[in-house]
């Protein structure tokens, strides 16, 4: 029981992090957030913690529920979700912006962007969103349920230590330090994404 809630943690971990990129999401969020003092840059960075962590625990809960309502089958979810995450992470390779200049100029003129545009769709987005969904089909017991949020708490925690120590990261590492780092980080994830054909012929990611 343990084993398993713990190998549903490091697996739920393991598998959001290069989805959700919370490193990739540090330069976003100091550009949204340069007028505001450091106390209120973390406390922006607490909301957009727990704002991932609740987004995500509600498909968690609710995930196989909106498969059997919308008739999704997994082997479509897992192609779906294997070309989401290859068009996400070619967008990291290809450098390009993960938020649309409207999306960027709308977050810059608010004074809370925990929710939106951090939270989502920047972070928890259909690329997360459908990682989540997809581990709680092959769910069955209630340990598997607990693993998974765990990891995804150990995530928001991640998440909130990157933004928090982001400044630092952003002066080691410089724009175009970062944009190297994202670059790498895509090509994995686009090789991870690769579909491939099961042995009764389905696809799957």
């Amino acid at each position: 029981m343990t084993s398993a809630i713990l190998n549903y943690a490091i697996g739920t971990l393991a598998a959001l992090f290069p989805i959700a990129n919370p490193i990739g999401a540090v330069p976003i969020f100091y550009s949204l957030t340069a007028t505001d003092s450091r106390q209120e840059r973390r406390k922006q960075a607490q909301r957009t913690a727990i704002s991932v962590i609740l987004i995500l625990a509600v498909f968690l809960v609710g995930g196989r529920a909106i498969l059997e309502f919308f008739g999704i089958s997994l082997d479509v979810l897992r192609i779906a979700g294997g070309l989401l995450v290859g068009h996400a992470a070619w967008e990291l390779v290809a450098s390009k912006p993960r938020l649309m200049d409207a999306e960027q100029k709308a977050g810059a003129e608010k004074e809370d962007v925990s929710f939106t545009p951090m939270a989502t769709p920047l972070i928890a987005g259909p690329g997360s969103i459908g990682v989540i969904i997809g581990l709680s089909t092959r769910m069955s017991q209630l340990g598997d349920y607990l693993g998974c949020a765990i990891g995804i708490v150990l995530f928001g925690i991640l998440l909130y230590v990157c933004l928090v120590l982001g400044e630092t990261l952003l002066l080691l590492l410089g724009r175009n330090g970062m944009g190297a780092l994202n670059r790498i980080l895509g090509f994995f994830i686009l090789a991870v994404a690769k579909p491939t054909v099961g042995n009764r012929g389905t696809i799957s990611c």
